[in-house]
């Protein structure tokens, strides 16, 4: 359960490697978390994540996870949420893509949408049941501004979050009165290992300025929030633009 200050004792991370996910999980595990089970596809990285977590009184368990991997995942989640109750589950899984290259080859698109969409929403539909049975807890979906309105630079990647993020928002209604909640986090451009190389957006910011955006939603039982908190009116503009006018950004 939570604590009395609302912060969660127990944390699954699904996508246990990622920058985001551990900088959230340090920022939980300093509100109190105990225990965090770090689950992805490597179990090399997330031995050494667990490592850089571990600390007096804080247990991190590791568990080897594949997001494209469906047929799998109730079972391998199943039993994760079967052993004891999980205050918070941070979906934080997801691929970029290449847009030229996946423009050209839609083998490859396919997989990006696959795995930022139907891996979430297999893995989601599972958590989302434990939760209901709990009657508690939390699952944080990391959406991205991109699902705001796709752009021509990145429509493969920004379709595919677009999708989910429509799916956690129509999960969280039907979790609605059972004691569970969801929040969806929208970053813009986070600096992390996935977006290296790449050129900063405008508001271009942390995974340890998401964390704290998930620190704050958690604690408030937000739906969504945003990170920085200024994309939020910054995407509401783009999002109405006429169409002949957003054609003509180069985004």
């Amino acid at each position: 359960m939570k604590n009395a200050l609302g912060a969660p004792q127990s944390l699954l991370v699904l996508g246990g490697a990622s920058d985001i996910a551990l900088a959230t999980a340090r920022a939980l595990i300093a509100d109190r978390t105990r225990r965090v089970i770090l689950a992805g596809r490597s179990p090399e990285a997330l031995e050494r994540a667990a490592e850089g977590l571990r600390a007096p009184g804080v247990t991190v368990e590791t568990l080897e996870f594949d997001a494209a991997d469906v047929d799998g995942h109730e079972k391998v989640l199943g039993e994760v949420y079967a052993a004891a109750d999980i205050d918070c589950t941070l979906l934080a899984f997801g691929t970029l893509g290449d847009q030229a290259h996946d423009e050209a080859h839609p083998v490859d698109a396919a997989r990006v949408a696959h795995v930022n969409y139907v891996g979430a929403v297999s893995a989601g539909l599972v958590a989302a049941a434990a939760l209901r049975r709990q009657g508690h807890g939390s699952l944080v979906v990391l959406s991205s501004v991109a699902a705001e309105r796709a752009r021509r630079s990145n429509f493969v990647y920004g379709s595919s979050k677009a999708g989910l993020d429509a799916f956690a928002q129509g999960l969280g209604d039907a979790l609605h009165g059972s004691g569970a909640q969801v929040l969806v986090v929208r970053p813009g451009f986070v600096h992390t290992k996935m977006t290296a190389g790449l050129p900063a957006a405008p508001l271009a910011t942390t995974p340890e300025a998401v964390a704290e955006a998930v620190q704050r939603g958690l604690r408030t039982g937000a739906h969504t929030v945003w990170a920085p908190g200024a994309l939020r009116y910054v995407m509401a503009g783009l999002r109405h633009l006429p169409r002949p006018v957003f054609r003509r950004l180069n985004i």
